[in-house]
């Protein structure tokens, strides 16, 4: 089990934050609009562009769920709400 988890984390760690993905993700845009590619490296690129992407709205999506908040409501339940940050 405690192999599980070291591979699981060391996989995590391996894996690109939000910045660093998008920086790829821009990088790959600004290679392609350049045109100077041949279809080989375009389509490489452009895979690469997919998984940048992907991880991208997949931290978005788990910065998503961290922001909610839980409220408790008068009879004590819980209601999830979602975070709306300050007013502007």
């Amino acid at each position: 089990m405690a192999d599980d988890e070291s591979a699981r984390q060391a996989s995590e760690d391996a894996a690109p934050t939000f910045e660093e993905a998008l920086r790829k993700l821009e990088e790959i845009v600004r290679r392609l609009e350049e045109g100077n590619l041949t279809l080989d490296e375009s389509l490489r690129l452009y895979e690469e562009g997919i998984a940048a992407f992907q991880r991208c709205q997949t931290l978005l999506g788990e910065a998503e769920l961290k922001v909610r908040k839980l409220v408790e409501t008068l009879d004590g339940d819980l209601k999830e709400e979602p975070f709306e940050g300050p007013a502007q």
